[in-house]
């Protein structure tokens, strides 16, 4: 810095003192840099002294500083001070606001693969946060979640009563829960906020619909209850029996197909049913099927051809775009899934031997079981169906077991009969 007429420099032992116009005094001195620095604060501004003592003391300090080599330039120490407050600050957020943050986050940047969450998805996660986590850990810091707080957290969300069956010795909802705060605490770690990672077990998660003596056999309908239940849902629905029952399809399929799903062949006696979009529960707009695997198209079984026919030329609108499902005769809006989950709890009753608290989705379940008996392969059944993970798909192998053992058995029939005849010729 250029000396003024009106400011006298005194060089000291080391460093230099200035008094200026305004009275006060700076302190300049040599840096290890190479360089000539004026006295700063620790945010980087210009700092002078009320006394001359005041300044050559400062100037003394750092010297000292210099000495042990603890020097920094002026402003790389207070940015490196700015880091240090802002991890500080970091380290000191509670679990509410981290978990807001992280909500804020997933919503807004991609996941895994590139692709952004879907809307459902994050609302999914919200209502975990909400619902079980925010009241027992929001004014916790993140810092201080332990094992200890994820085990005693653990605990009380088992105890929670099940809203579905309070008996049940389980409530469904704890392993949920458990794995989404595991989502946040693995984020926390990534940003530096905790150390380290709870271990800590995720509740196993168990259906709540039955009891420990009901097997999935249970909810395959038979032909006969797919079609009561076919007869009970009023019009202009009930195709969507059909088309969960034989097509294998999600509810939220079910909801989202329109005209231009169904293809039919020139005399309108076979069609290709393709799956493009769902109705989605939560938002209630048409959205993208859950992953790219539930994009597919399939054969309409001819068992239900006449009646979807009939359907479409009867019961839904000539556009394109007019929805399978619609909330009235011909009508333009899409079924929403609260309304269809209230039509079908009132009519589901109506039909003898099922479960009780039977679903829809478990028309799904029945159509792919009775695809599987047939002799469907992983693949057949993992297309036919939308599946993106084989370990879902395999539970219908149990269902094959009785096929397996007709084809077994018909296999040893044929292999004994050959057997047989092979004994009762002589060999020549």
């Amino acid at each position: 810095m250029a000396e003024t007429t009106t400011a006298k420099s005194r060089r000291e032992a080391w460093g230099r003192l200035r008094k200026l116009p305004s009275k006060r005094w700076q302190a300049r001195y040599p840096a290890p840099d190479g360089k000539l620095y004026s006295a700063r604060t620790e945010d980087d501004r210009p700092l002078t002294f009320l006394t001359k003592g005041d300044a050559r003391a400062w100037l003394n300090r750092v010297h000292d500083s210099i000495a042990r080599g603890e020097w920094e330039p002026p402003a790389e120490a207070a940015a490196r001070r700015e880091r240090e407050e802002a991890e500080a600050a970091a380290r000191d957020i509670t679990f509410a606001e981290y978990a807001d943050r992280w909500l804020e986050r997933i919503a807004t940047e991609p996941g895994k693969g590139s692709k952004m969450r879907k809307p459902a998805t994050v609302m999914m996660y919200r209502g975990r946060v909400n619902n079980y986590l925010r009241e027992r850990l929001g004014d916790t810091l993140v810092r201080e979640i332990d094992t200890d707080v994820v085990r005693a957290l653990t605990r009380d969300l088992v105890a929670i009563p099940s809203r579905l069956r309070p008996d049940a010795p389980h409530n469904g909802v704890a392993g949920d829960a458990i794995d989404v705060l595991k989502m946040i605490l693995r984020a926390a770690v990534a940003d530096g906020v905790l150390e380290r990672m709870p271990d800590v077990a995720t509740p196993q998660r168990k259906s709540v619909r039955h009891d420990q003596d009901h097997a999935p056999e249970d909810d395959v309908a038979t032909p006969g209850q797919v079609e009561a239940l076919y007869a009970a849902i009023p019009q202009p629905w009930r195709i969507a029996v059909l088309l969960a029952a034989w097509c294998q399809l999600r509810r939220g399929e079910v909801l989202g197909l329109q005209r231009r799903d169904i293809v039919w062949n020139i005399d309108r006696t076979a069609a290709t049913l393709y799956v493009r979009r769902q109705k989605n529960g939560s938002t209630g707009g048409l959205t993208d099927p859950k992953s790219e695997t539930g994009v597919r198209s399939m054969a309409v079984p001819p068992l239900m051809i006449d009646r979807l026919r009939e359907h479409l030329d009867e019961r839904v609108g000539a556009g394109a775009k007019s929805p399978i499902v619609p909330t009235s005769v011909k009508g333009k809006e899409h079924m929403s899934a609260s309304r269809w989950n209230s039509v079908w709890a009132d009519r589901r009753a109506a039909v003898a031997g099922l479960p009780e608290g039977y679903r829809f989705h478990d028309l799904r379940h029945t159509g792919l079981t009775r695809f599987a008996q047939e002799g469907a392969t992983l693949a057949e059944l993992m297309r036919r169906g939308g599946h993106a993970d084989i370990k879902v798909v395999l539970r219908y192998q149990k269902a094959t077991m009785a096929r397996d053992i007709e084809l077994a058995a018909r296999m040893s029939a044929s292999v004994d009969a050959e057997l047989a005849c092979a004994t009762a010729t002589p060999a020549r």
